[in-house]
């Protein structure tokens, strides 16, 4: 059990490694794109990031260990808003990172909300039935989040016209566009060749310690899997792209809705038809978390305590108890 837990937390280092990179290769790309912090946060830096929930997820279907993936996917999205709100209690300044500069973003939590609902409805019909390797349910959910994802990209674009006119002055960007998008390549493809060992590592986790697999890949390999968000978003923050860091938390969770449905090709039956009950009552956790996250965002009072962030707070405690019941429910 110690070399699996060894082998869990090097190739973990990895990861980390390379999503420090992600981030840092992304603001540049956002710069000179112009395609702004928001929207590379949202689509680019996000699917990125969101690379060893489907490298896992792909790996574990293929070993039958379906409730393994649906754990890490949706566990990972509470695990990311986790992560948001710890950062923001941590991150002490003027402005709190659940303020109205961040408003703009409470469409894409809306997106992640309603990809989450068409998951849940996924579960609740469970089923059977296929049309090219994906269930209607799967269809739906990639379909939305495609156009979503344009209505964002849109949205997105004219904020950024509208923050940075054509007579303001560049911002000094390193490296040429062309190397700044093969390092951000490099970078990816290091996670995604380094996620698939964690799949047979953290089943064998999961048999040992007798948490199983649903709880295990809920919490601890949703942990990992989030390890490039945690990361990426720090270092976003650290630059001063609270934008980024915003976008790329809720862009990852709308991504992971659609990863847990493109993994359908993985297996004869739908995802969402072979999953445990104990993923109903987490993703109804990862709606209710990002619901509460989104009127953080759109709440004006820019009041904090003297050593908390009350927002933050919140979310912080509705993810704990959450986690806590997903723990009793599996048992």
């Amino acid at each position: 059990m110690g070399s699996l837990i060894l082998t869990f937390v090097g190739l973990a280092a990895i990861v980390v490694v390379a999503a420090k990179f992600l981030a840092e290769y992304a603001d540049r790309i956002a710069e000179q794109t112009k395609l702004g912090g928001g929207i590379t946060g949202l689509v680019l830096l996000a699917s990125a990031t969101s690379l060893p929930e489907f490298s896992i997820g792909y790996n574990a279907v293929r070993m039958n260990a379906i409730d393994l993936t649906a754990g890490d996917v949706l566990g990972s999205s509470l695990i990311n808003l986790l992560i948001l709100a710890v950062l923001d209690l941590i991150f002490r300044s003027r402005e709190s990172i659940f303020s109205k500069s961040s408003a703009a973003h409470a469409m894409a939590a809306m997106v992640s909300c309603l990809l989450t609902a068409l998951v849940i409805m996924g579960m609740l019909l469970d089923l059977p039935t296929t049309f090219l390797h994906l269930g209607p349910v799967s269809w739906c959910v990639i379909l939305t989040y495609l156009f979503c994802a344009r209505l964002l990209y849109l949205d997105q674009r004219v904020a950024y016209k509208s923050d940075n006119p054509d007579n303001g002055h560049p911002k000094l960007v390193k490296g040429r566009l062309p190397f700044n998008l093969l390092a951000f390549g490099a970078s990816t493809a290091v996670i995604f060749l380094v996620a698939p060992y964690l799949a047979h590592t953290a089943d064998e986790l999961s048999a040992i310690t007798g948490l199983g697999r649903s709880f295990f890949g809920t919490v601890f390999v949703a942990f990992m899997t989030s390890l490039p968000e945690a990361v990426s978003t720090f270092t976003a923050i650290r630059m001063g792209a609270r934008e980024m860091a915003v976008g790329n938390i809720l862009g990852s969770n709308a991504f992971n809705m659609t990863i847990l449905t493109v993994l359908d090709v993985a297996t004869p039956l739908p995802i969402l038809s072979q999953v445990a009950d104990v993923h109903l009552l987490t993703a109804g956790c990862v709606l209710i978390v990002t619901c509460v996250t989104t009127l953080c965002l759109l709440y004006r009072a820019e009041k904090r305590w003297w050593l908390i962030e009350p927002d933050a707070a919140l979310v912080t405690l509705l993810i704990i108890g959450s986690l806590y019941l997903v723990f009793l429910k599996s048992r």
